[in-house]
């Protein structure tokens, strides 16, 4: 009777242990299965294809504008408009180039020529307008340089290129006529880049100061006015005393010239006697 229940416990055990096993082979497993999901994410981490680099975009060339302008504007209030001028010029970073005042007898007027900083150009232009006045003309032009720019720029980078590469044979002379004659190029070329640097200058200059050629008149009252002028016998004694000098004048004239009479009567006589001759 103790056999079988001996039996029966070590078969208890043994399905215990079994079951114990079979837990942790689930386990494990689920924990296989756990980590094969994960992989790929992992991987798919990993094995990502780099970020794209940025997009160059190529740079915009600015554009390189000269503007001026030419206008002419008739006023009531000719000094009035000019302290007007004067305070818009100031405001918008100006100064006077040249300024000029022509007074005449039909008109008084103001010439103006006016840099002012490119960006404030249509602007100075409309207060300008805005202030009153008839416009007598008025021509705006705007002409673009950047090719002359981009140009003079290019030229001036190969030259400073040139300019290093001859400095660099300088050195490596060894003769007084290599040396002589680097030196010579290196001149020429040096000249050569101050030329266009002072070009690209006064480009510069002209597109960031646009000019205004201004002119501001008043026209003056022209009418006529008897009393500045003489009266009659005054008048006829300044004809008189002038026939009289113009008469002196032409009677000197011809005493001074009393040689060619001589001549001519000369010449009348011998003509008359031939004529009797032939009659």
């Amino acid at each position: 009777m103790r056999h079988p229940i001996f039996i029966l416990i070590f078969v208890f055990l043994v399905s215990s242990c079994h079951q114990q096993q079979s837990d942790k082979a689930a386990f494990i497993a689920g924990d296989l299965m756990m980590e094969e999901e994960m992989i790929p994410i992992t991987r798919q981490e990993q094995n990502s294809p780099p970020p794209l680099p940025p997009r160059v975009t190529q740079e915009v060339i600015k554009k390189k504008i000269i503007k001026d302008g030419r206008i002419s504007i008739e006023v009531q209030e000719l000094e009035q408009t000019k302290t007007h001028i004067d305070s818009l010029v100031k405001k918008y970073g100006g100064y006077y180039a040249n300024e000029r005042l022509n007074n005449s007898d039909w008109e008084i007027s103001y010439k103006l020529k006016i840099r002012v900083p490119s960006n404030n150009f249509e602007r100075l232009i409309a207060e300008v307008e805005a202030g009153g006045g008839e416009i007598k003309y008025k021509e705006i032009d705007a002409r673009d340089v950047t090719d002359q720019f981009i140009d003079l720029e290019i030229r001036l980078t190969n030259k400073k290129n040139y300019l290093r590469k001859y400095n660099d044979l300088l050195k490596q002379a060894k003769s007084v006529k290599d040396i002589l004659e680097i030196e010579e190029k290196i001149r020429g070329i040096e000249e050569e880049i101050e030329s266009t640097t002072g070009r690209l200058k006064y480009l510069s200059d002209l597109v960031d100061f646009s000019t205004l050629d201004l002119e501001v008149s008043k026209s003056k009252d022209s009418k006529y006015q008897l009393e500045k002028r003489a009266n009659f016998t005054k008048r006829l004694k300044h004809a008189l005393s002038k026939g009289w000098f113009g008469f002196v004048d032409f009677l000197v004239f011809a005493i001074k010239i009393w040689p060619f009479w001589i001549i001519a009567g000369l010449i009348f006589f011998g003509w008359k006697k031939y004529r009797q001759k032939k009659g």
